[in-house]
């Protein structure tokens, strides 16, 4: 019946899916299986319309298993049975009644409806598309490529990007949802935007219902991979064969052409596969002892604490994931990655720490990612710390949570911190200064994972209730300030005190040397309600609400003026060298005499610029207003007056001389405020 498909011995390079004419090539790694059989399927079905079971001695080169077969109709599904050895104490749990997924498929045959096997109870059961090589056309389009310290990242969630109805779009939670929103990112002045997971996931797993609304949770965030080449489906507008692929490559295009650089999050510390009780949709299946860390007795080692941990220095495991990110890149023209828990990486076969890991040489090593940002969260869930000291001399920025700490803690008006807050926005110097450069260090004050702006002024303690985890979720340390009563208010003089806060965050974030991330929907206040971690939320917590950027629209004015300031001063901020003592002075009360004395809540200084056109940033976290005298200007200049925080929503342009200082070289700054002057030959002039 089958003679017309033609069955040859196939070729072991290169793993997944290859096309030679009319022959489909089949390879797959499995070194401790005994039987492997690789099974078709017309798209819309269940059941195999054709199988081939791999004969060892035609069909196996060392560990790889591999087939050709001509005439493969398209719109076929494939799938893989594997079987071996079943020991769990020796790591083997293979079941050759599994239909398991290929860690290479390009695409993978899941609804493109997002929450459809909560709404009809259908299992998740993924299987590869035969994917033929691209037609799309880039055109033109290629990447600005600019130098990680130019960038302005801005974190977001492309479901939760355009979702809510307000966003007015006609592909809501989308790929292309995004595109339509590109004015926004322009307007706001981002130049780079960091996508969390987009690598399919099963939103559906998360089996919880919301106490509050009793509403199906969600994995929502995405941080639960489960392959590392397959796009989210449910990312897609359209449900043709390839649409997520090309819609996601038109995505990519128009941002490109929009001067604006895409970087992807990516999570090749766990899988969606979970511990021992999790499904089996592909690496258990296929060669679980491989693919995962485990001890002695075959259990799963859990440093991500997900209950699993890739075996990420495996050889054949970091093969899959350097070819992962050169296909992205070569295939998709992203621009970088940023990697979830990357201090994994560093892990051994056997969870040990490594000097030299494997995975970090052999992606430092590909020409094909050379020029790409590498972006470590250079921690795991098991107490590794790496900030200031991730593999790689250098090649990796990192996400600096000690940067976020020593910014909180200051601004909220924690003692013992202006000197460790002075460092922070200086570059960490102390982290990296050896190896590697100020824009290693992303500064971030929040991010996806954790509080949102507003709720950093407005929340002492979290309140995740609506996670169905009894309130046990979510960090409990998190360096905020409610400022003086817990959640909503009607009291102005909280809501003022807040709002100052939330103008000192911004701009120490933008005024820091180092590269920016800023959290989708800060620009506009966005709250979360107290929910530190709303990874399962799929609802208004997530959202971007474009209603509310017009209700609070000083606040969007006042951070897109931060960016073009951080712009059109980036010789001072955006540097490949740390600060010099001949390029800023630091300050107290009175010029050239700081105070970092654990009570000093106050930080002054002057960056130098060779223009004559230096600036003065003062930054008061104390609860008591200050007097400062101001150090003196080049001869002919004068200090204007750029932002004060206590001026509400008030920020100045040097249109006219009422912005020159009145009283000449006196400012008083009031309590947890801060300030930036500008020193000016001539008034009025613009900036």
């Amino acid at each position: 019946m089958f003679e017309h498909y033609n069955i040859g011995r196939g070729y072991e390079s290169p793993l997944g899916v290859s096309f030679s004419g009319n022959k489909t090539n089949f390879s797959l790694f499995s070194e401790n299986a005994t039987e492997v059989t690789l099974c078709l399927f017309a798209s819309a079905t269940d059941t195999p319309f054709f199988e081939v079971q791999l004969s060892p001695d035609v069909h196996k080169t060392g560990p790889i298993w591999h087939v050709e077969i001509e005439n493969i109709p398209k719109h076929t599904v494939y799938a893989y049975r594997v079987d071996g050895p079943n020991s769990e104490s020796e790591g083997h749990i293979f079941d050759a009644k599994n239909y398991l997924l290929d860690p290479y498929a390009k695409s993978i045959s899941s609804s493109h409806l997002w929450g459809k096997h909560h709404t009809d109870n259908t299992s998740y059961s993924p299987k590869g598309k035969i994917i033929y090589p691209s037609t799309f056309s880039w055109g033109k389009s290629k990447s600005p490529n600019r130098h990680l310290k130019d960038l302005i990242i801005y974190e977001m969630h492309v479901r939760g990007f355009t979702q809510d109805k307000s966003s007015n779009v006609k592909h809501p939670g989308t790929f292309l949802g995004v595109i339509e929103k590109i004015p926004y990112l322009k307007e706001l002045g981002v130049n780079a935007i960091e996508l969390l997971p987009v690598f399919e996931f099963n939103e559906c797993e998360n089996k919880n219902i919301n106490p509050i609304t009793n509403a199906h949770l969600t994995n929502f965030w995405g941080y639960s991979t489960v392959n590392f080449f397959s796009l989210m489906n449910r990312y897609a507008a359209n449900g043709d064969w390839d649409s997520s692929i090309n819609e996601f490559k038109e995505m990519v295009k128009k941002l490109h052409e929009n001067d604006i650089e895409v970087i992807l999050d990516v999570v090749y510390n766990h899988t969606s596969e979970s511990g021992v009780t999790g499904p089996k949709y592909s690496f258990k299946g296929i060669d679980n002892k491989n693919y995962y860390i485990l001890d002695e007795k075959g259990a799963y080692k859990n440093y991500s604490g997900t209950g699993n941990t890739f075996n990420c220095n495996h050889p054949f495991v970091k093969k899959l994931i350097v070819d992962s990110l050169e296909y992205f890149v070569t295939e998709m023209r992203v621009d970088g990655f940023r990697f979830d828990l990357a201090s994994i990486f560093t892990r051994g076969t056997d969870g040990g720490v490594m000097d030299h890991p494997p995975l970090i040489e052999e992606i430092l090593k590909s020409d094909k990612l050379k020029d790409k940002k590498l972006i470590a969260e250079a921690w795991d869930a098991a107490g590794l710390y790496q900030v200031g000291s991730f593999p790689g001399d250098g090649a990796f920025a990192e996400w600096n949570g000690k940067y976020r700490d020593h910014v909180r803690k200051f601004i909220k008006g924690t003692d013992s911190t202006s000197g460790s807050f002075a460092t922070a926005i200086c570059g960490s110097q102390d982290l990296y200064g050896e190896k590697s450069a100020p824009y290693n260090s992303i500064n971030f004050i929040t991010a996806h994972d954790g509080y949102s702006l507003t709720d950093l002024v407005s929340y002492q303690d979290k309140h995740n209730i609506a996670n169905a985890e009894n309130n046990t979720d979510g960090a409990n340390d998190n360096e905020s300030w409610n400022c003086g009563h817990e959640g909503e208010t009607k009291n102005h003089q909280i809501l003022d005190l807040r709002q100052k806060q939330k103008y000192n965050f911004m701009l120490a974030l933008m005024l820091s040397v180092g590269t920016p991330m800023i959290l989708m929907g800060d620009e506009y206040g966005h709250t979360r309600h107290g929910n530190n971690n709303p990874y399962c939320q799929d609802n208004e917590l997530n959202w971007m609400l474009w209603d509310h950027i017009k209700k609070n629209k000083h606040f969007f004015d006042y951070v897109k003026f931060l960016i073009q300031f951080r712009k059109d001063h980036k010789h001072l901020f955006c540097r490949t060298t740390f600060l010099s003592n001949d390029e800023i002075t630091w300050h107290g009360k009175t010029p050239l005499e700081a105070n970092w004395d654990p009570s000093s809540r106050l930080v002054c200084y002057t960056m130098r610029d060779p223009s004559g056109n230096d600036l003065y940033v003062a930054f008061n976290a104390d609860f008591q207003p200050v007097k400062l005298m101001l150090p003196e200007t080049k001869k002919n200049h004068h200090w204007y007056k750029v932002i004060d925080t206590a001026e509400k929503n008030k920020i100045y342009h040097f249109t006219d001389t009422e912005h020159q200082h009145a009283e000449k070289y006196v400012y008083k700054m009031e309590p947890y405020s801060a300030v930036v002057l500008k020193s000016l030959s001539k008034g009025p002039i613009s900036i």
